[in-house]
């Protein structure tokens, strides 16, 4: 800007947007005629948006920053003071600006807690879902009126399975069988209570049904008897007194 250097305060004060009245017009004036001046106006309106990014981007050049600071601060070789703005007539501008790179930063850090927040919330959601989840699990699970079924391999034929319910303070006894072979004529399976100590007693004799199923409930048996299994044997379906065959099944208590 040699040979304009009256000019530099207009200058940095223009591309602040503060300069007004005469010497506006004046410096508008010297710009359609200057084009030395019109490059330093849009140099130093570059530093300007390039310190404006400054609080959330890359840092700027340094020779931006002491560029537009020597801009404002310098005063005109050679003129006199009463012909340039004081400090104090234009320091609300400077300060305008410096409020306007503060809300830039205020806003820009709201934006970053805004999606913090966003995301906290969406992982909250999420976490609600797992636990739903776990509890429609955990309620399946523990559900008193659940259907509960045992799946076996396809042409598999299904395994003899007997259940007994003893209450021996009561002599009560309940046994259900299924899928029990057929037994051959005149013979039947019986029931054995298997005692701690002794010999097998009688517990009732039983043949299954077409679908293989049969029950036993309350036979006679002696008071208190303590319980260490159960057997079938196949017996006379008369039954018998004492076993007369293989053990065929049994089960000890669960």
């Amino acid at each position: 800007m040699s040979g304009h250097e009256q000019f530099a305060e207009d200058l940095a004060l223009q591309a602040l947007g503060s300069l007004e009245g005469d010497e506006r017009q004046a410096l508008e004036r010297h710009l359609q005629e200057c084009a030395s001046c019109r490059r330093e106006l849009q140099a130093l309106r570059g530093d300007l948006a390039l310190l404006s990014l400054s609080t959330a981007g890359p840092k700027p050049p340094a020779r931006s920053r002491e560029r537009l600071m020597a801009a404002i601060a310098g005063e005109p070789r050679g003129a006199a003071p009463s012909a340039r703005r004081s400090w104090w007539m234009w320091a609300p501008s400077v300060l305008a600006a410096v409020l306007l790179l503060v809300l830039v930063l205020v806003g820009r850090q709201n934006s970053a807690l805004r999606q913090q927040i966003v995301g906290m919330q969406t992982d909250a959601a999420s976490r609600q879902v797992e636990l739903r989840q776990a509890q429609e699990i955990v309620a399946t699970l523990t559900a008193s009126d659940a259907m509960r079924v045992t799946l076996v391999a396809a042409k598999t034929p299904p395994q003899p399975q007997g259940k007994a319910i003893y209450v021996r303070d009561r002599s009560s006894l309940i046994f259900i069988a299924s899928n029990m072979p057929a037994v051959p004529p005149q013979r039947a399976y019986e029931l054995w209570l298997i005692p701690g100590s002794g010999a097998p007693i009688p517990a009732g004799v039983f043949k299954p049904d077409a679908r293989g199923s049969a029950t036993v409930v309350n036979p006679p048996l002696p008071a208190g008897v303590e319980a260490k299994a159960f057997a079938i044997t196949v017996e006379p379906e008369g039954g018998s007194m004492a076993p007369t065959t293989a053990i065929v099944m049994l089960g000890t208590g669960e």
